[in-house]
């Protein structure tokens, strides 16, 4: 699929929307606490360059991603999970993916940001 797509150029363009909507955003940015995002924007372009068969840059840095371990000091919960699948589905909009690959892209999405959410209501 990292061919497919256009390689690294793609997963830049892509991040790089998603992260202009989440600079915006009164949820999600105050999950990130420093002044400029390159680094999240960074992490994020090689985490999905290598979940998508690009290079291992991501796991050659970090160690294997466990995503919900690395995501567990941050409160999320369902809204900044629905928030953040609203900004990568505008984000996967603009690269204008064929349809079959965007789904596989959004499929994969929509699976991994609920299984973020880590902080429930009381019941």
């Amino acid at each position: 699929m990292y061919e497919t797509v256009g390689g690294r150029p793609f997963f830049e363009r892509l991040v790089d929307a998603f992260y202009a909507r989440v600079e915006a955003d009164p949820v999600l940015r105050p999950m990130y606490p420093q002044a400029d995002l390159a680094a999240p924007r960074e992490r994020l372009t090689q985490f999905l360059e290598q979940y998508w068969g690009g290079p291992t840059t991501y796991s050659d840095k970090r160690g294997h991603p466990r995503l919900r371990m690395r995501h567990q000091p941050f409160v999320i919960d369902e809204a900044a999970s629905d928030i953040w699948l609203t900004h990568m589905r505008a984000a996967l909009d603009e690269q204008r993916l064929a349809p079959e690959v965007d789904e596989l892209f959004w499929r994969y999405f929509t699976m991994a940001a609920p299984s973020m959410i880590n902080t429930f209501p009381a019941e």
